[in-house]
């Protein structure tokens, strides 16, 4: 048996940090009550497990995972599992407060958590990560439920993994729990429009910023970084709406040409090699270079703390529309505020992941499932009007779009949490 491997070191932007220094900005505006922000500020539960998996040569080899619940007050907890070898404890924390506050902003009666495990799936063989999957979720599944918390895929998870993350709970209970995962198959009880729903969110997020700016989507360009479930669908369906999409990267590369991007064609040439990179008619970028390329949108779609301070004085897009969890820190936000560059919050932009996993839940209680028509619309509806919401806080208080949102979200939570009081 081989020993654990130590849990990477915590970057140098925190990302728990930069998600209490977002929320205490918003409790400062809201005036909450110091014992109010205190149990706002942490989170509720965090469960650290090890374990073994069985590799294919027959050795064990042990990995790391974690499970946190930020909040659960308006509901049960929800909130994405990532596979990634640089996953650690802060970063869980972090992201399972951000889901809190996306919840609440989307007001749909979900609290918030995230889950991880320490590894690179790329590393393992499909049967590996079976077994790894399947022995994670009995390890969480004191906590997970689909009255108590809700799991869906993240980072290097798919529907697949969730099949087996529910089947795995259903097994021990002994009869089907097809809600106590979203994302998953439809064959099993997932939801037409689920794949594409963060992706569509974006997209439908980049048309009311539009709006809102008086901008024309057809003299528009966009980079996207991060080429993945939510980066290609943002770019196919922008690019369906009209918006020029000049970049996008993954983890082969980058690709650029100022004069656009054929995205289906990129779709095809990644399935086809593996990546994005190499598509004939572009040239090469690095990941660095596209966040600073002269595009009118900037959509990070990858992974937390890519604009930093070190680099937000070089953004040349004037909107940022967040595709990823955390990926512009508090300090980055403030050189950007100052340059007049628009950030459309995480909690928004990407939430159309987390409304349709909420319709996925839904339909699984009621054994009742809708058209994808039907869940585009409501998808729509629900994001529309949180738009507002947030611009209406941000308007009303002389704030940016984050701290506006965070104004709407955080209140929801500290208002459900006012009336429920505080047991015994």
């Amino acid at each position: 048996m081989t020993a654990t491997a130590p849990a990477p070191a915590l970057p140098a932007d925190d990302p728990w940090l930069n998600a209490q220094r977002q929320f205490d900005n918003a409790a400062q505006i809201l005036n909450l009550s110091p014992g109010l922000r205190a149990v706002l500020r942490e989170v509720r539960r965090e469960l650290l497990v090890r374990f073994p998996v069985k590799m294919d040569n027959g050795s064990l080899r042990v990995f790391e995972g974690y499970r946190v619940q930020h909040n659960t007050t308006r509901g049960p907890a929800k909130g994405g599992i990532r596979f990634h070898p640089q996953t650690n404890l802060e970063e869980v924390k972090a992201l399972s407060m951000w889901m809190t506050w996306k919840c609440a902003l989307m007001n749909i009666p979900y609290g918030g958590a995230k889950g991880g495990v320490v590894v690179d799936p790329k590393e393992l063989s499909h049967r590996e990560l079976e077994r790894l999957s399947r022995r994670f979720a009995s390890e969480i599944s004191m906590l997970i439920g689909p009255d108590s918390d809700i799991p869906a895929p993240d980072v290097n998870t798919n529907a697949e993994v969730m099949a087996w993350m529910m089947d795995t709970i259903s097994m021990e209970a002994g009869y089907s729990i097809p809600a106590v995962v979203t994302g998953k198959p439809l064959d099993i009880g997932g939801s037409e429009g689920r794949p594409s729903a963060t992706g569509r969110g974006v997209t439908i997020t980049a048309i009311e910023i539009c709006k809102r700016l008086d901008r024309d989507p057809n003299a528009t360009t966009v980079a996207v970084q991060g080429f993945g479930n939510v980066g290609s669908v943002s770019a196919e369906l922008m690019a369906e709406r009209g918006f020029r999409i000049c970049a996008v990267s993954d983890v082969s590369g980058g690709v650029y040409n100022p004069m656009g991007l054929h995205v289906h064609g990129l779709l095809n040439h990644r399935s086809a090699t593996g990546g994005v990179a190499g598509f004939p008619g572009s040239r090469p970028v690095t990941n660095s270079e596209l966040l600073e390329l002269p595009v009118d949108i900037l959509v990070p779609a990858a992974l937390e703390n890519q604009i930093t301070a070190r680099n937000a004085g070089r953004i040349q897009a004037s909107v940022i529309i967040e595709g990823a969890n955390g990926p512009t820190t508090p300090d980055a936000d403030l050189i950007l505020e100052q340059r007049g560059v628009v950030v459309v919050p995480d909690i928004l932009a990407n939430a159309g992941g987390v409304t349709v996993s909420y319709f996925e839940w839904v339909q699984d209680l009621q054994s009742f499932f809708w058209e994808e028509g039907e869940i585009n619309k409501q998808l729509e509806r629900i994001l529309r009007r949180a738009f507002a919401q947030m611009c209406q806080q941000a308007d009303l208080h002389h704030v940016s779009l984050r701290l506006g949102a965070y104004l709407v979200a955080v209140k929801r939570v500290a208002d459900a949490t006012a009336v429920r009081g505080i047991y015994p």
